[in-house]
């Protein structure tokens, strides 16, 4: 039996997120790197009017998985998989040790400048629940032009699916799909039109920056939240990591892939919880749990237990 980490993406960010992270060497060592490798305080990321920044939203929900996840394994939590959705890949992606935390604050930093600047305003994401797939990609299709883009960018779970495009597009979209039937929708926090053609130019740059960049073969399996595959090789990530942003997010599949694969304990890392209840959805036996919800000592009696029952 295995155990998965999993990275949350925008959206859970709170201000101070940073600040409240455990008071200890660890983590005074990583927040110093971070600062060092972007030249700049990065505790100054976390206030509310900093968060209104996808760049500083980026990096705070990178320094906070990658935070987590080592108090984890201090802690004697070891993950044989890592996974994260959307910006939640890179810090996935430098605790499987395929890539440099250093290397990753400044990938991040350039990631959140490049989309950034692609839309700076009047464009984002919305969340439909309650509607199947090809109901959504049916009312998309309907809607998305040249002058009114809208595009399919997440399917977190059979019935709950992420838009993107631009804000007037998003709300039409959202009108056909209450008339459908739909739970509920509404807009995201987020203010870029991730996951979706919109952003194939930036992705493309950020393709070129990885050419600088040095990954490794990781010591536990990376799995894509994209496409649901289990990378080893160091190629395959660094296009996974830079084309995410770009990519149709597959959650779902991702999560079935870790189940098959023998996860039986999933561990969410702060400040994420939404990927726990999606998570679960998808393992019919076995435990996802959010480590800001149930706390260390809940997760670590967890993997104990399943670490003994494997014997």
């Amino acid at each position: 039996m295995k155990i998965l980490f999993t990275f949350p993406g925008q959206g859970p960010q709170v201000p101070h997120m940073l600040h409240r992270l455990p008071d200890n060497p660890l983590t005074h060592s990583l927040i110093a790197q971070a600062s060092l490798a972007l030249g700049e305080d990065v505790l100054l990321l976390d206030t509310a009017d900093a968060l209104r920044s996808t760049r500083a939203v980026q990096l705070c929900l990178l320094i906070a998985g990658v935070v987590w996840a080592k108090q984890c394994q201090a802690e004697g939590i070891e993950a044989d998989f890592c996974s994260g959705l959307s910006i939640g890949a890179f810090p996935a992606a430098v605790v499987a040790g395929a890539l440099d935390f250093s290397e990753a604050v400044r990938l991040v930093a350039l990631r959140g400048e490049l989309m950034q600047q692609a839309y700076p305003q009047g464009f984002g994401l919305s969340a439909i629940t309650g509607l199947r797939q090809m109901q959504v990609e049916g009312l998309v299709a309907q809607v998305n032009s040249a002058t009114s883009p809208v595009f399919l960018a997440n399917i977190n779970a059979e019935d709950q699916l992420v838009i993107a495009g631009s804000d007037a597009a998003m709300a039409q979209v959202m009108q056909l799909a209450k008339g459908l039937g739909a739970q509920k929708t509404h807009q995201l926090a987020v203010s870029v039109p991730s996951h979706c053609a919109l952003l194939d130019e930036p992705a493309a740059k950020l393709v070129e920056a990885f050419k600088e960049m040095s990954i490794s073969r990781p010591t536990c399996g990376y799995l894509s939240g994209t496409t649901g595959r289990v990378y080893w090789q160091p190629e395959k990530i660094a296009d996974d990591l830079a084309m995410n942003m770009a990519r149709t997010v597959n959650w779902r599949d991702a999560m079935v892939a870790a189940y098959q694969r023998d996860v039986r304990l999933a561990i969410e890392m702060p400040p994420g919880a939404v990927l726990t209840g999606l998570t679960r959805r998808a393992m019919e036996q076995g435990e996802a749990l959010s480590l800001c919800q149930s706390g260390l000592q809940v997760a670590g009696r967890l993997a104990t237990r399943l670490r003994e029952n494997e014997r």
